[in-house]
C-alpha cells in the first residue's frame, strides 16, 4: 500500500508538472454511456454489469475505463481551437471481469488502479501531443529502472475480423497511417501486433517481459478519431468551423498494481530509497540509547525523511542488524556510547555494508539527495 501511495503522488505530481488536470469521476454509469462508446457491443462481456439488460429499466456497470467519464469534462460547454489541446488524467480504479484462469497475482486483476489519461487535440497538435505522452511514460520507466525491458508494439486492427471493431475501413487506415508516421518520425523501434488494437483505434503499446520472460502490456498510447464523433465532442476551429478533435487515451506508469509486481521481481523487495516502505530502521545497542534513537527519528522526520522506524527490542545490535537487512531496508544506523558522545551515528547501507561514523546532518543531506534525485541502489 505505501509502495503504490508513493508511485501514485510521484505520477500525479509529475503529470501536473506537464500540464495535466486531474480529474475524479464516477466508479459506475448507465448502460447508456457504455452504448454511446461502444463498450457495451464490444467489451460488455469484460463488465461487471448490475441489472439484467433484458428485464431491467435501469441497468448500470462498474466501469472498465474511464474514456467515457472524462469526455464529459470536455462535453461540459462550448470548446474552442484554443480550448486544446485539453490534458485529463486520473488515478482511476478500474473493473474488469477476468476469466478466473486468467488471474495471476498481481499482474492480472479484476479491480485495478491506472495512471489514466485523455487528451483532446487538433491535428496539428497530435504528433507533439503523442511525443509529450510517450516522453511521460519513458521517464518513468527510467527513473523506475524498468526501461531496459521494455519493447514497443504498434497494435493494429484485424480486417477480416470486423465485428472487433467500430469504425469504417477508412477511418482505421487512416488512424493507422497517422500513427505509423508518428511512430517512424519519432524513431520508435516496433513491431506490428494485429488484431492487438482497442475496438475503436490502433494503439503503441510499451511491453515489458518478467523476470521470467513472459511478455505484458504495461503502458498503452492510443489514438482515437471514432469516439469524439459518437459523443458529439466538437471545438470551434480558427476558420469557424465545427470539427471534431483527436483523442489520445494513454497511461503514464500502467497499471500501478502491475507495475509493483515487475518492481518487486526487479528488485526482490530491496526497493531505492525513495520507493521503500522503510527508509531507515534505527538500531539501539543498549536500553540506555533508546532516547537518543528517538531524538535522531524527529530529526529524521523534521527533515522530510518519514518514513523511519526505531528497533527497541531487547535483541543484541547483530540480530537487529540482520533483520534490517532481510527486511531490504536501504540504511540502518546503529547508536551506542561514542554516537551519544560525538553527537554522531554509525551507518550501515544495505547495498554497501559499514559506512562509518558521521554526523546526522550529514546522513541527513545525503539520504535527502539519494531520495529527491530518486536514485537507483
Amino acid at each position: 500500500a505505501r509502495v503504490i501511495q508513493l508511485l501514485q503522488r510521484f505520477v500525479e505530481d509529475e503529470e501536473q508538472k506537464r500540464g495535466w488536470q486531474l480529474t475524479k469521476t464516477p466508479f459506475m454509469a448507465k448502460s447508456d454511456l457504455y452504448k454511446i462508446s461502444g463498450h457495451w457491443d464490444h467489451y460488455r462481456d469484460g463488465m461487471f454489469v448490475l441489472g439484467d439488460p433484458e428485464n431491467d429499466k435501469e441497468v448500470f456497470a462498474l466501469r472498465p475505463m474511464t474514456c467515457p467519464f472524462q469526455y464529459q469534462a470536455f462535453l461540459n460547454r462550448g470548446r474552442s481551437y484554443r480550448d486544446l489541446p485539453m490534458r485529463l488524467n486520473e488515478t482511476s480504479t478500474l473493473f474488469r471481469n477476468e476469466a478466473s484462469g486468467e488471474m495471476h497475482g498481481l499482474i492480472r486483476v479484476r479491480q485495478f488502479t491506472i495512471s489514466e489519461g485523455h487528451l483532446m487535440c487538433t491535428p496539428e497538435q497530435l504528433e507533439s501531443e503523442f511525443k509529450g505522452c510517450l516522453e511521460l511514460a519513458i521517464y518513468m520507466l527510467k527513473t523506475l529502472g524498468l526501461y531496459e525491458d521494455v519493447s514497443y508494439r504498434f497494435s493494429q486492427w484485424d480486417p477480416s475480423d470486423r465485428e472487433k471493431y467500430i469504425g469504417t475501413e477508412e477511418q482505421w487506415v487512416e488512424a493507422q497511417g497517422v500513427m505509423e508516421r508518428i511512430l517512424n518520425h519519432l524513431e520508435i523501434p516496433y513491431k506490428v501486433g494485429i488484431g492487438e488494437a482497442a475496438f475503436y483505434g490502433p494503439k503503441l503499446d510499451i511491453q515489458i517481459k518478467n523476470v521470467y520472460g513472459k511478455e505484458d502490456t504495461l503502458i498503452t498510447i492510443q489514438i482515437d478519431q471514432m469516439l469524439a464523433e459518437k459523443f458529439g465532442m466538437e471545438y470551434v476551429d480558427k476558420d469557424g468551423v465545427k470539427k471534431n478533435p483527436y483523442i489520445i487515451h494513454r497511461t503514464s506508469i500502467g497499471c500501478y498494481e502491475r507495475t509493483l509486481a515487475l518492481l518487486i521481481e526487479k528488485y526482490a523487495g530491496a526497493f531505492p530509497a525513495w520507493l521503500a516502505p522503510v527508509q531507515v530502521k534505527i538500531l539501539p545497542i543498549a536500553d540506555r540509547h533508546h532516547a537518543y534513537a528517538e531524538e535522531i527519528k524527529s530529526k529524521l522526520q523534521n527533515a522530510g525523511i518519514i518514513r523511519v522506524e526505531v528497533d527497541d527490542r531487547a535483541e543484541k545490535i547483530g540480530y537487529k542488524i540482520r533483520e534490517a537487512q532481510l527486511e531490504k531496508v536501504p540504511y540502518m544506523l546503529v547508536v551506542g556510547d561514542k554516537d551519544i558522545e560525538n553527537a554522531s551515528v554509525s551507518v550501515r547501507s544495505r547495498s554497501e555494508g559499514d559506512l562509518g561514523s558521521t554526523t546526522i546532518n550529514k546522513f541527513i543531506e545525503n539520504l535527502s539527495e539519494e531520495i529527491n534525485s530518486k536514485t537507483i541502489k
